[in-house]
């Protein structure tokens, strides 16, 4: 028979083995409880990862279609940038029509509202001629009064020579001269290639300076920059040049490098209006006969209020346009004192005969009103002649 304490020991030891059974099921059933998957927060955890992956692939769709814009905009505007235009236009007129205006300083104004006019409408050559057929081909002489033969001819000439002329190279090409008096009082033509000196473009004009050439290298060229320009070629001093410029330069040089182009690329492949050039003619018939393009005029407008409707006209794509204008008689003044025209009907010299201002309220027209009048109206006709033709595939 187990003694009192024997029992007490007994009863510790049970006491003991069951709690320590206790303990040993209570870890069993938390370590089951953490086992435990809870499948409604991990229903939800597979959502949200599904969510995040799902943006994520709509951000990188996003970003790729908006890589895919801006490369297409970037191509559209290159293509844009490079696509030239082909085509030029021409104005003829002749000088006598100065001999409108009662002072030297009218004279000048007025051959300037000429020149701005040819400017506002993009015409790349303005030919001057003499109505009165005196063979006049170049600048050299003096305008000494109203009504005197060919001389108007030479003094519009050089007034639109000078203002075409970027400013920064007026002082080399045009010296101090009787006709040019009151030039300085006409309004800038401000077009494209009448740079500031800081401003940015892909091309500019200059002139070759006479500077010491190093061997192997270019002639220097003042295109009107803080700059000189190191050309690709040694020209001779003194002439008047287009320059490409680098589209990489060395910041820390003390010149800047280009190349020697074509006057007309700006406008070719650039698609920029570049000026205009000046050309004298004897007389009507010089107009068509001396055109500086080797395929001559392809197609030719005569302005008189006696010709059609200009607004029941269309043109069709051309490669150089000549748009000829009267003087103070109109054309039939220029066909009568031309020699080496044998009609009577200026009509039968163009393609088209048009009357660009129907139904006028003036008995006349100025010659400087009529450019701006007709190729207001040409304008809109160019346009919709060249909307559904690439200018590419035109030849210059």
């Amino acid at each position: 028979m187990a003694t009192p304490e024997v029992n007490k020991l007994h009863m510790l030891v049970r006491l003991k083995m069951s709690t320590g059974f206790a303990a040993k099921r209570a870890n069993i059933v938390a370590s089951q409880a953490e086992e435990r998957v809870d499948w409604k927060k991990r229903k939800a955890e597979i959502k949200e990862t599904k969510k995040q992956t799902k943006e994520a692939k709509l951000i990188k769709q996003l970003d790729k279609q908006k890589e895919k814009e801006s490369a297409e905009k970037a191509n559209h505007e290159e293509s844009q940038t490079k696509k030239g235009r082909a085509y030029t236009v021409s104005v003829a007129l002749p000088g006598s029509v100065l001999d409108n205006a009662q002072s030297t300083e009218l004279r000048t104004y007025l051959a300037g509202q000429i020149a701005r006019a040819c400017v506002v409408f993009c015409v790349d050559e303005i030919v001057v001629f003499d109505e009165y057929g005196e063979d006049v081909k170049s600048v050299e002489g003096e305008f000494t009064g109203v009504g005197k033969k060919g001389h108007a001819c030479i003094q519009l000439a050089r007034i639109l020579q000078y203002l075409e002329c970027p400013q920064y190279l007026r002082k080399w090409f045009f010296p101090k001269h009787q006709d040019l008096q009151y030039a300085g009082l006409l309004n800038p033509l401000d077009s494209p290639h009448h740079m500031r000196i800081d401003d940015e473009s892909e091309y500019r004009e200059g002139i070759v300076l006479d500077r010491p050439i190093k061997p192997g290298k270019g002639s220097l060229v003042n295109c009107g920059m803080r700059k000189d320009v190191r050309i690709d070629k040694q020209l001779q001093a003194g002439l008047r040049v287009t320059v490409k410029l680098n589209t990489s330069q060395n910041q820390e040089s003390k010149i800047c490098k280009g190349a020697v182009v074509a006057p007309h690329l700006p406008r070719t492949e650039g698609g920029l209006y570049w000026g205009y050039s000046v050309r004298l003619a004897s007389c009507l018939s010089a107009v068509f006969t001396e055109s500086t393009y080797e395929e001559g005029y392809d197609q030719t407008i005569g302005t008189s209020e006696r010709g059609s409707d200009m607004d029941q006209t269309t043109l069709s794509p051309f490669k150089h346009l000549l748009v000829v204008f009267g003087g103070l008689q109109g054309l039939e003044a220029s066909v009568d004192t031309d020699q080496n025209l044998d009609v009577n009907d200026p009509s039968v010299l163009f393609d088209l005969y048009l009357n660009t201002c129907p139904g006028q309220g003036s008995r006349t027209i100025r010659t400087e009103e009529a450019i701006l009048v007709s190729m207001a109206g040409l304008r809109q006709k160019i346009t919709a002649a060249f909307s559904d033709v690439s200018n590419g595939s035109l030849k210059n």
